[in-house]
């Protein structure tokens, strides 16, 4: 549905996308992840034919987004960052505004309409003022006008950004429906746990370039991303044990940082078990012990040395 080949765009002397290529499938959500100021919402303002490359090409729905633009916007969502409402109307009248805006209307436009305030769960909140509608609501409506026309491809650039927990999951819970009915997304985000719940597949783009692509346990494969066992112990034999775990199946490295004795491994299961024999056999307890498994935090962290919110 979006094929994506050495894309570039420059403003000025800064690249904001440098060489970029991926592939989203028909019906896949696709997690693009990244820093302020990495190149995300160029590369979609690019998709959805707002902004015209400078090099490369992409297509969606296998139209060219430099010459199929209008062909591109009819068959596209976009949900942008910032609410794209009017305030003074109610949910309802948002709705068929954009509704007319692509060509609905009479009967299709309020079924259409009805059917989006179901699915939002906004249905009794139909006739009142957005303005006074919380933040969770807000973004659900937001979705939804993004929705209206029945598109192929949503483009989603962060779309539950400063609200609660449990909004968070009801619009999570929202976009996975969506996916299950054949809805192809395309998602950009700062919560790396929301795209460790929603996302097939997953790029990292840093500094306008891609710096990794793949499903979370290819990622985490190709950098050789370890377990971690991090423990504290009532003793001071922390250069016995390094020593020892040093020698163990599956052990990369083993030693004191972060205020923790730390074993790096293949496997942490094991490893738990041999340091339970170890810890028993030479009579020490255990303060301390958890296992920390590589997740889309520490590979991100490990792919651009940084945090993603920097």
């Amino acid at each position: 549905m979006i094929q994506v080949h050495e894309l570039g765009k420059r403003f000025g002397d800064v690249k904001a996308v440098d060489g970029v290529s991926f592939t989203v499938a028909a019906g896949e959500i696709f997690g693009l992840l990244g820093p302020n100021g990495a190149g995300k919402t160029t590369t979609i303002s690019i998709l959805a034919t707002l902004l015209p490359p400078d090099s490369g090409r992409a297509s969606v729905c296998g139209l060219d987004v430099t010459t199929d633009g209008e062909a591109i916007r009819r068959r596209i969502g976009v949900v942008p960052q910032e609410m794209a409402l009017y305030e003074e109307l109610t949910a309802e009248q948002n709705l068929d505004v954009f509704g007319r805006l692509y060509g609905l209307k009479g009967d299709q436009l309020k079924r259409r309409v009805a059917e989006l305030l179901e699915l939002s769960e906004l249905t009794e909140h139909a006739r009142r003022p957005v303005k006074g509608f919380s933040g969770g609501m807000k973004r659900r409506l937001n979705i939804m006008m993004g929705l209206v026309h029945a598109p192929d491809v949503l483009f989603l650039d962060e779309p539950t950004v400063g609200i609660d927990a449990q909004a968070r999951t009801r619009i999570l819970d929202l976009i996975r429906g969506m996916n299950e009915q054949g809805l192809t997304v395309l998602y950009t985000t700062h919560y790396l746990e929301e795209a460790e719940q929603l996302c097939d597949r997953i790029g990292v783009i840093d500094h306008g370039r891609l710096a990794a692509l793949g499903d979370k346990e290819q990622l985490i494969h190709e950098i050789g991303e370890s377990d971690a066992v991090r423990l504290l112990l009532a003793t001071d034999r922390h250069a016995d044990l390094a020593a020892d775990a040093a020698r163990w199946p599956g052990v990369s490295w083993a030693g004191f940082r972060r205020g923790k004795f730390e074993i790096q491994c293949d496997d942490g299961a094991p490893v738990v078990a041999r340091l339970q024999t170890w810890l028993t056999e030479d009579g020490l307890e255990l303060d301390q012990l958890e296992v920390i498994r590589p997740n889309l935090e520490s590979l991100y962290l490990k792919i651009t040395g940084r945090a993603l919110r920097e």
